[in-house]
């Protein structure tokens, strides 16, 4: 059975363990100075264009999330995030376990919008009796597989600058919203309409690995001593350095998230020719069809996927989602699995 649950069932791009193995026996400098960490970061700054932008590598996404937020806020400040943000579904009360409310906002499609903001806001100024919202939530890819545009992540940012709030984009999935069909956000504008981001290797051609970054000396300092302290700050520092030098010294990042959301489009196109919805338009690695049950099950036969929410009795909404590493043949055997449904659909009921 193939695996469309999620974008990490696989290993690593095999230039990062050929990298890994040439290396391994090349003493360095433990706690990320090692060369290979160094250089990933120097690297990482002049892609960013933003020299001044600190950098540091931790193992995992929840991870990132915790250390960056619990580091932004003080003891009676509040995070705002969509609904469906990770932080608020999906980490185990993470962020509450340290202490800080999170302000869950409705969204339609997984985006939070200026408007959302200045709402909440309103909502909480009965000071000192409310928690005071301080940091503002954002991932891309959303939750649901949307993007965000240049234009709307920089009206958030200036919400924010407005407001003496910071913004934090969860990037683990932000090379495929980069690469997303249509999208006009670069690399560059995530460093300028943000305060601090992650790079997430993880789910897109790494073993493991987030690049957290802080774009400007008002925030991020004395980060190394969070990390340190909750755990995060790895001895064998190079084995993230290791990664994210051999996905970022060229662009193999941006390919493998290319061939993530081209296998993707590939599905969905299929789906929609089909004649079925979406919960959310597709536009990156993670589809969001609403699938009659009988094809649900028969699919359910040859690959693994979630069933996202049931919409009644006939038809629920799954999630789909392809890696760097899926395989167009097997794309294309799911295709035809969803075409002989159709085709069998019809021949039982002849108009």
């Amino acid at each position: 059975m193939y695996n469309f649950k999620n974008d990490y069932a696989e290993g690593a791009h095999p230039s990062i363990l050929e990298r890994l193995t040439k290396t391994n026996l090349v003493q360095q400098a433990g706690y990320g100075e090692d060369e290979y960490s160094l250089q990933a970061k120097e690297i990482l700054k002049e892609k960013l264009g933003n020299k001044w932008a600190t950098i540091h590598f931790v193992s995992g996404g929840t991870q990132a999330n915790l250390l960056v937020i619990s580091s932004l806020l003080r003891p009676h400040e509040a995070v705002i995030s969509a609904a469906s943000g990770h932080i608020f579904t999906n980490e185990a009360g993470a962020i509450e376990s340290v202490g800080h409310k999170v302000i869950a906002v409705p969204t339609k499609n997984g985006k939070i919008t200026s408007a959302d903001i200045e709402k909440t806001l309103l909502a909480y100024q009965l000071k000192p009796h409310v928690v005071k919202p301080r940091v503002v939530y954002i991932s891309n890819t959303t939750e649901v597989g949307t993007v965000y545009s240049k234009t709307e992540l920089q009206d958030l940012y200036t919400q924010c600058k407005a407001n003496d709030l910071l913004l934090f984009l969860d990037g683990a999935r932000l090379g495929h919203a980069l690469m997303a069909p249509g999208s006009d956000l670069l690399l560059e504008d995530v460093s300028r309409f943000t305060d601090v981001f992650y790079l997430g290797a993880t789910k897109n051609g790494g073993l493991l690995g987030e690049a957290i970054i802080f774009n400007h000396s008002a925030v991020g300092q004395e980060f190394e001593f969070v990390m340190k302290q909750k755990g995060a700050l790895l001895a064998k520092g190079r084995l993230l350095g290791v990664q994210f030098l051999s996905l970022f010294e060229g662009d193999l990042y941006m390919e493998l998230a290319q061939h993530a959301n081209l296998m993707a489009a590939k599905i969905a196109k299929a789906i929609q020719d089909s004649g079925h919805q979406f919960l959310s338009a597709p536009q990156s690695n993670q589809l969001f069809p609403i699938l009659p049950m009988p094809l649900i099950q028969k699919l359910l036969e040859k690959y693994q996927f979630y069933i996202w929410q049931q919409v009644d009795e006939t038809q629920a909404v799954v999630r789909l989602i392809t890696s760097w590493a899926t395989p167009e043949m097997i794309v294309d055997d799911l295709i035809k699995d969803i075409r002989l449904y159709k085709q069998d659909e019809v021949v039982s009921n002849p108009s």
